[in-house]
């Protein structure tokens, strides 16, 4: 029996977190990043800047004006609109993000199946434990 290494199974853990996002936004016709706008803004309007400071964390290496051209779909679609400097959603953004976030929530149930709560945390804390301490190696 062969035992892969952890980082095997992080990259093969990460594409399969990635196409199965995309699968399941793209039956709304939403990209990730469109979708981390509307889960954003979910939660109150925000200035264009702290949106991006929001969003940072999960910018895709894709190319200069990838956000301006969601955003710009987003408000061509009339999801999100921008008033006295702030960025909101429209009645049909809430509604979308409501009807994203459950076929998001359904996909992470069907993803930990046979996973109990416990051993999620535990996985996730070794990662990060994992990811800070390669932070801190680097940092040397």
């Amino acid at each position: 029996m062969v035992i892969r290494p952890v980082g095997y199974w992080v990259k093969r853990l990460d594409g399969a977190l990635e196409a199965l996002l995309d699968a399941t936004l793209a039956q709304l016709r939403l990209t990730r990043r469109q979708w981390q706008v509307l889960n954003t803004l979910s939660t109150g309007p925000a200035t264009p800047t702290e949106l991006g400071d929001a969003l940072r964390p999960f910018s895709l290496a894709d190319g200069t004006g990838a956000h301006e051209r969601d955003m710009a779909s987003l408000v061509q679609r009339q999801l999100v609109f921008l008033q006295d400097g702030l960025l909101a959603l429209t009645a049909p953004g809430t509604a979308l993000h409501a009807k994203a976030n459950r076929l998001v929530e359904a996909a992470r149930e069907d993803l930990t199946a046979g996973v109990g709560a416990d051993e999620y945390a535990i996985a996730v804390s070794v990662l990060e434990r994992m990811c800070n301490n390669a932070g801190r190696i680097i940092a040397r």
